[in-house]
């Protein structure tokens, strides 16, 4: 049973949530508190898995309120559920909070958003692992598109339309912009996929606040690691969501589809960077354990980290409010017959998508190029489509490939 605490100075509140979350008595422990002291004592006295959180109350706020929880219960996911009066609040703790909810709230959002929170831990097992992903609040971004953005946003002349293609080439900057924008707190009454839409639906003043004032972008510090390639994952990531999307045209589904996984063919690696930076010393030892073993990458991660990238990029993605199937996307696009699925998903050209690529690059750059999962392609009724998808993507590599040396 999961245990959740809501908090909020307004008793009425405070009442509506327990009427409304009555049909969850079986599944989860809940906790009210009056204000943020209260609802730190409580948090002493036991495991508590998610906190929601309003922003606006006496004593201590919201906004402090999350520092502390952050600091001393990191396993905790936060939720901000605060009214539309706080924006200006709520912009300055866009990285305290995993996701916001806006009162007044619907009470099916409210019970979703929670239960997708407590089901997160069973994507990433390591306690360790998952009380340092819950701590980002910014994935580093790459140097030339971060200078870019900073560049067009104090210009004059600044363009919303320039400003979402520059956060569309960088997955760090692709991430965050989709958490913001999906959050109910914005008002965006639809799943947004495509970040440069996004970045039009928050506006140019709201997008000058979160980068120039805010800093919700970071630049990567290229002396960090010196065994790690943030060019060389943004290629490949780029390569996967352009193959996978040709490869999802040819099933002639829905654009919604399109964009969702070009969104997840950029962020699938996302992981990879989140353990290159936050672990550089561990990250180095699976290297060599993977070349001295020969084993694959992900079994060289499990071994040194407890889990691979592809179950730390879910992770956080699900932290930050990213749909469902991005999410699976991330976490099984190595083995996605460990997903259950018995369709044609997102997961599946993903999976297919990065096989192709690291296909194509393990010659030049003298790396292994991965392992087809056929048993999971035979169960969707696909393995026939192997052949005639990779040719697809041999085809347009070449543009690829100049699209990324004119945007990087």
């Amino acid at each position: 049973m999961k245990t959740i605490l809501f908090v909020d100075d307004d008793v009425n509140v405070l009442n509506g949530l327990q009427r409304m979350l009555r049909s969850r008595r079986q599944e989860w422990e809940v906790h009210f508190a009056a204000g943020g002291e209260e609802a730190l004592r409580l948090m002493e006295t036991g495991v508590f898995h998610v906190v929601v959180s309003d922003m606006r109350m006496p004593g201590m706020d919201g906004r402090e309120l999350l520092t502390r929880i952050r600091q001393n219960y990191p396993d905790t996911v936060r939720i901000i559920l605060s009214g539309q009066s706080d924006r200006d609040i709520l912009l300055k703790s866009a990285g305290l909070a995993h996701q916001f909810l806006s009162k007044p709230c619907d009470a099916e959002a409210l019970k979703r958003t929670v239960e997708s929170a407590c089901g997160l831990r069973d994507v990433l097992k390591s306690e360790t692992l998952r009380g340092l992903v819950s701590r980002i609040d910014v994935v580093p971004s790459l140097p030339g598109p971060y200078l870019q953005l900073l560049e067009e946003l104090r210009s004059s002349e600044a363009s919303i339309a320039k400003a979402g293609a520059i956060i569309s080439r960088d997955m760090g900057m692709t991430a965050k912009i989709l958490q913001l924008a999906n959050s109910a707190f914005f008002g965006v009454r639809q799943h947004v996929t495509d970040p440069a839409h996004a970045a039009s639906l928050l506006g140019l003043e709201t997008i000058k606040a979160l980068v120039l004032s805010v800093q919700v972008f970071k630049q990567f510090e290229r002396q960090v690691l010196d065994s790690f390639s943030i060019a060389e994952l943004w290629h490949h990531s780029v390569a996967v969501g352009a193959y996978a999307q040709v490869i999802v045209r040819t099933e002639a589904l829905e654009e919604s589809f399109v964009n969702n996984v070009l969104t997840a063919g950029l962020l699938h690696d996302i992981g990879k960077l989140v353990l290159a930076v936050k672990f550089p010393a561990d990250w180095k030892a699976a290297l060599r354990l993977m070349a001295e073993k020969s084993l694959d990458f992900c079994d060289a991660e499990r071994e040194i980290f407890g889990a691979s990238h592809a179950e730390v990029g879910a992770y956080l993605l699900g932290l930050w409010g990213m749909s469902s199937p991005v999410v699976e996307a991330l976490a099984f696009h190595h083995a996605p017959s460990l997903s259950g699925g018995s369709s044609f998903e997102l997961l599946t050209a993903v999976h297919v998508a990065n096989l192709f690529d690291n296909e194509m690059r393990a010659p030049e750059q003298g790396m292994k190029s991965g392992v087809c999962d056929l048993a999971y392609l035979e169960r969707i009724r696909r393995a026939d489509r192997l052949p005639g998808w990779k040719k697809l993507c041999q085809t347009m590599k070449p543009d690829v490939v100049e699209w990324m040396k004119k945007s990087y």
